[in-house]
């Protein structure tokens, strides 16, 4: 591969939180995060479920149509957790992912719920992910500001989500990927609590990714997050060392499911 991801990732269940929803991985050809669905069951089981099932597929994908099919695979799995145990009926989890195709010259980004995808370009900041929210759909109408939205009571209601159901939508898009730029995912425990122009600093001012991710959890902590809080920092460039093409999980994927796996965990 003549480039790849040189990724890091972070990922606090927070002072106000007994379980750790988020669920993230980060490789040199792959990056996710999921947040589990507060106010259902069993989320972090969701997010980590997700998560591990698409990357048990391997880092083959060969375009967008591709990756939505593994998607739908990984979210099939979810609903058989429910078939098998009903008591989980509800779970469900937001899904915000970055894949390198076959091709190396695309990389995937694919997105539903609140977890967001920024770009850093040039010391520019570009939101990548619209949120599937009730808060977002108020913003579009106008009738709140964006700078509101981020206090506003009911921005933790989002209007999509995988939960295991084949009318589960998720979007798959084409980015052109550009050496030198700087890619964030994250949970809301980081994009409600942290501005944009605080995250563009944070990215711009850590060259490492690992340290970069594990600064902006430590801001969103220090801003009072009351989520968990997640951030994954994914740094396109060429000659990314080998053994970063292993999985790194965070999270919820680093508690559940790696029985008998030879991966390792982040944070």
């Amino acid at each position: 591969m003549s480039w790849g991801l040189r990724a890091g990732v972070s990922s606090d269940v927070g002072p106000f939180r007994s379980v750790n929803q988020d669920a993230a991985f980060a490789a040199s050809w792959g990056a996710a995060v999921a947040d589990g669905v507060g106010g259902g069951p069993a989320g972090d089981l969701a997010s980590a479920a997700l998560v591990h099932r698409l990357v048990a597929g391997g880092r083959q994908v060969a375009d967008a149509e591709a990756l939505a099919l593994r998607l739908r695979g990984a979210n099939w799995d979810l609903g058989a957790h429910v078939r098998r145990d009903p008591s989980l009926a509800g779970m469900a989890t937001t899904f915000t992912g970055l894949w390198i195709a076959d091709d190396e010259a695309t990389l995937l980004l694919a997105h539903t719920g609140d977890s967001r995808a920024y770009l850093l370009r040039d010391g520019h900041l570009i939101r990548q992910t619209r949120d599937d929210s009730f808060v977002q759909a108020l913003v579009d109408q106008g009738l709140v500001s964006p700078e509101d939205a981020m206090t506003h009571p009911r921005r933790n209601i989002i209007t999509a989500s995988l939960r295991g159901d084949a009318r589960d939508v998720v979007r798959v898009v084409e980015r052109v990927p550009v050496v030198g730029d700087r890619w964030l995912l994250c949970s809301d425990g980081v994009s409600d609590y942290l501005p944009d122009d605080v995250i563009r600093e944070e990215l711009a001012l850590e060259s490492d990714p690992v340290r970069a991710a594990h600064a902006l959890v430590s801001q969103a902590l220090d801003a009072g997050s009351r989520d968990n809080v997640t951030a994954v920092v994914c740094d396109v460039a060429t000659d990314v060392a080998d053994e970063l093409s292993a999985p790194v999980f965070a999270g919820a994927a680093a508690a559940r499911f790696l029985e008998g796996l030879d991966t390792p965990r982040a944070g």
